[in-house]
């Protein structure tokens, strides 16, 4: 289920991503985690945002993208409910 983000998170997203602000998200990896609440935690740098098959992803330094809308704390703020 697609969950919009707000612009309060956008715009954390994006202050990290200009000042290289290590981060730390906590999400889920797919659908399949996120029914059984299986939360997967990461740090590093946000280097960009980009839409793929239709979804917001964040591309991190490590190569991991995450989407968007599975994020549920961005540096220790709660984004979604569970």
């Amino acid at each position: 289920m697609y969950n919009p983000i707000s612009s309060e998170f956008f715009d954390q997203l994006m202050v990290a991503m200009e000042r290289k602000i290590p981060s730390s998200i906590e999400y889920y990896q797919n659908e399949e985690q996120e029914k059984n609440q299986e939360k997967q935690v990461v740090k590093a740098l946000v280097k960009t945002m980009e839409i793929i098959d239709g979804f917001e992803i964040l591309v991190l330094d490590s190569k991991e993208k995450i989407r968007l809308s599975m994020v549920i704390k961005f540096n220790g703020k709660r984004h979604r409910e569970d």
